[in-house]
């Protein structure tokens, strides 16, 4: 059985196997349940803390896992980032009292206080700064105000916390994150030698991403202005064009991007098109 980490709480927690039953396996149904097998799909799920999913698949432990690419940095073990998979985007920054920091390179010699000190040491390091680096689990804001540190990095969303404890953000982010697909590297790479599964589940995985971003359109439209239409609607080979009863039309249908939806249609409807339909895309492969 494929044997994959999936996150048990937190901001991951709910989205990843939300994306997981889009992509057709099982999930629990009951948040204390630890492992749960899906027989159909040979999976089995291990349900963990989020910080420690990169460690479990980097020991080769587990083949693969679902966690942040801020904490899968921050663990420095042996796994890589197989897919990104578009859910809980976070930004990790430098943060200080307003008007102290402007830039990286001012804290040489300074104090920072960080969720993620594997992956601020790096980041450090690469730039050749000297900083005194002190790991705290949580509340990281209070810090400063607490003498502990001079500033702090930490993932930061809308920033109103940092404003309310007195700090501002400076510098170039750190990092951009978001929920990624893991698995082990160097030698011997997954635990059981389940590559062909671990290709089955990022197909699967890729579609639910498709799936979400992109929707089917219908329309007909007469036939001279199909080479028009098809510049609005060009779908991700090319747009499926059939022949109506009046041989002056046709009917089309391609995949548009779903954030574009009610542009392409006014324009289509400016164009000349008619019954002008939009789906939904439940599953695919591309």
């Amino acid at each position: 059985m494929l044997r994959v980490a999936v996150p048990n709480k937190g901001s991951l927690s709910e989205a990843a196997s939300a994306m997981l039953t889009e992509a057709g396996y099982r999930q629990r149904r009951d948040t204390r349940e630890l492992v749960m097998v899906d027989p159909d799909n040979d999976i089995e799920f291990f349900f963990l803390r989020p910080r420690d999913i990169a460690v479990y698949v980097g020991q080769g432990t587990l083949d693969v896992g679902i966690t942040g690419r801020d904490l899968l940095l921050d663990a420095q073990v042996e796994a890589e980032e197989l897919l990104p998979l578009g859910f809980a985007a976070s930004t990790f920054r430098f943060a200080g009292p307003v008007g102290d920091f402007s830039g990286v390179e001012q804290l040489e010699g300074k104090r920072l206080a960080t969720s993620y000190d594997g992956l601020l040491r790096d980041y450090l390091a690469e730039r050749g700064v000297k900083a005194k680096v002190v790991r705290l689990d949580g509340a990281v804001e209070s810090s400063v105000r607490l003498g502990v540190a001079d500033a702090i990095a930490d993932v930061v969303e809308t920033g109103n916390t940092l404003k309310a404890a007195g700090m501002e953000i400076f510098g170039e982010p750190i990092l951009k994150s978001e929920a990624v697909l893991i698995r082990r590297t160097g030698e011997g790479g997954a635990a059981n030698g389940t590559a062909k599964e671990i290709e089955v589940l990022i197909r699967r995985l890729q579609g639910v991403l498709v799936a979400r971003q992109y929707v089917l359109m219908d329309y007909d439209i007469r036939k001279d202005l199909v080479e028009e239409a098809a510049t609005l609607t060009p779908g991700l080979e090319s747009p499926t064009v059939s022949p109506l009863r009046d041989s002056d039309w046709v009917a089309v249908r391609s995949m548009v991007p779903k954030k574009e939806t009610n542009r392409i249609m006014d324009e289509l409807y400016d164009l000349g098109a008619r019954a002008i339909l939009v789906s939904s895309i439940h599953a695919c492969r591309i």
